[in-house]
């Protein structure tokens, strides 16, 4: 009998080869068990996630990742294409990120998603070690990092300060804001989407706000 699931690692992340045949119900039953078994062997950490075999609809994703995240100690932020070299894209992309926020000791930290309308102010910089749902806001006096999607509000650089950005792994706000310039979104924002394009960033160029990819070469501008 095929298997229900296969694990394999990646750099900064995991594959999951999913049966195609199996019912959803009994492959997250399946995750449970093998990530609860392998508790150690991952130990504690930010990865990234890419699946193949089964497809999955956007709320089966949630599913699957809040699996993971119950069952170990890593900390599943984003989905990411079965390719290789993307998840290596992803991982440089959040190192850098986490960096930045390292840097920057005026900064703080929050863990966990922002949900039911929840604001986060602060006068310094923030690092969001999750997702912001629609309905939620982040506003901060310099820059906002999102390690998870933006899909509700973030204003920075409300200090005046020059040079702030908004960087998230999944950029979907329903309004951005950086400083006295303003950001219109072309589409309505989805809730709890898991992105697998790259993670991007929102600056003031040219007196607009601008989203760019967060590539490496971006990320050494800063």
């Amino acid at each position: 009998m095929k298997e229900l699931l296969i694990i394999k690692s990646f750099p900064s992340g995991v594959n999951l080869i999913l049966n195609e045949e199996a019912s959803f119900e009994a492959i997250v039953e399946e995750v449970g068990v093998k990530f609860s078994a392998s508790k150690a062997f991952f130990g504690k950490g930010n990865m990234a996630l890419s699946y193949e075999g089964k497809q999955l609809s956007t709320e089966e994703e949630i599913a699957l990742v809040e699996k993971i995240r119950e069952s170990c100690d890593v900390n599943i932020m984003c989905i990411v294409g079965k390719d290789e070299e993307t998840g290596r894209q992803f991982a440089k992309a959040v190192e850098g990120m986490e960096e930045k926020a390292l840097i920057d000791r005026a900064g703080q930290f929050y863990k966990g998603s922002l949900r039911n309308d929840e604001t986060i102010e602060t006068d310094g910089s923030i690092v969001i070690l999750g997702d912001v749902h629609p309905g939620c806001s982040v506003v901060s006096g310099k820059s906002i990092i999102i390690i998870g999607g933006l899909y509700g509000e973030a204003c920075a650089g409300m200090n005046g300060q020059e040079g702030a950005y908004v960087a998230a792994l999944d950029m979907n706000p329903m309004k951005l804001r950086i400083g006295d310039f303003k950001y219109k979104s072309t589409g309505k924002a989805k809730k709890g989407i898991f992105s697998k394009n790259l993670p991007q960033i929102a600056l003031v160029k040219k007196d607009k706000i601008v989203l760019e990819n967060l590539t490496k070469d971006i990320l050494g501008d800063f």
